[in-house]
């Protein structure tokens, strides 16, 4: 058996994810919906939402499905998430990198699977939809379009739960979002005995671009500045407008002297723009 590997973003998508505050939630009917529609439209026993958290897949929607939640090392979606197109397993007792997982082995039994990511703003990928079957089989080029326009919806009830945490000027985290992943982020950094560092930024001198140029000249100034920010730093770091013309960061596991050259990288790619 072969365990998924761990995404590159991987710190940056768990923050999302974590930012969402979906996991542990009970169940949706927007979400089970989608799973009900991915069944009956393919004639399969299991439909799944699975979002891949650190050490296990959750399951948001689970028709089919008696748990809701199993292992992330014996999950067909820790796999699905490393790609961009929809993961398909014909025959997982054919598949050396399944061929004895105990999902397949055991209940329930897995032999078909294909899963769909679902990505957030970021282009992070949460999880998957994904339809399953104790059955070999493969996938045409409609089913594909099919299980696509279905993953494109649960991507669009994810966004709508993801609106609450980002500003909507900027697409970055607004002061909830920055909450929520800032209180993540230091718990990791109390338990891996790491540095961190929060920088303040207030906009000088804003209020007379909204004066003179209009609400839509401010907001542009707005989305310029939290882009130079967002490119300032790291995927792991969180860049946040708490309100107004006033910004955070925050940079974890990062000494003194990396702060200094974030900020100065910073002040340069500002000077640009001006």
């Amino acid at each position: 058996m072969k365990k998924p590997d761990i995404p590159q973003n991987e710190r940056a998508r768990l923050q999302a994810l974590q930012a969402l505050e979906i996991l542990d939630t009970s169940p949706e009917e927007r979400f089970d919906r989608l799973t009900r529609m991915a069944r009956r439209l393919f004639d399969v026993p299991i439909a799944l939402v699975s979002l891949v958290d650190t050490d296990r897949q959750w399951f948001k929607s689970n028709t089919g499905l008696s748990v809701r939640e199993t292992p992330r090392d014996i999950s067909f979606c820790g796999h699905a998430i490393l790609g961009d197109d929809v993961f398909i397993v014909s025959d997982a007792a054919e598949d050396e990198r399944f061929l004895d997982n105990p999902l397949v082995s055991d209940d329930p039994k897995i032999r078909f699977y294909a899963g769909c990511p679902l990505r957030v703003s970021d282009g992070s990928k949460l999880g998957t939809l994904c339809i399953i079957d104790q059955r070999p089989r493969k996938l045409n080029a409609d089913d594909l379009e099919t299980l696509k326009d279905l993953a494109a919806m649960a991507e669009r009830e994810i966004a709508a739960v993801q609106l609450a945490t980002l500003d909507e000027v900027t697409h970055i985290s607004n002061r909830r979002g920055f909450m929520l992943l800032a209180e993540h982020s230091l718990r990791m950094c109390v338990r891996n005995a790491e540095p961190a560092a929060l920088v303040y930024l207030d906009l000088n001198k804003f209020k007379p671009i909204n004066d003179r140029f209009g609400h839509a000249e401010g907001d542009e100034a707005l989305r310029l500045f939290a882009d130079v920010l967002r490119h300032s730093c790291r995927d792991s770091d969180i860049p946040a407008r708490l309100g107004g013309d006033e910004f955070a960061l925050l940079l974890t596991n990062m000494r003194m002297g990396a702060v200094k050259t974030v900020m100065e990288r910073l002040q340069k790619r500002l000077h640009v723009c001006n």
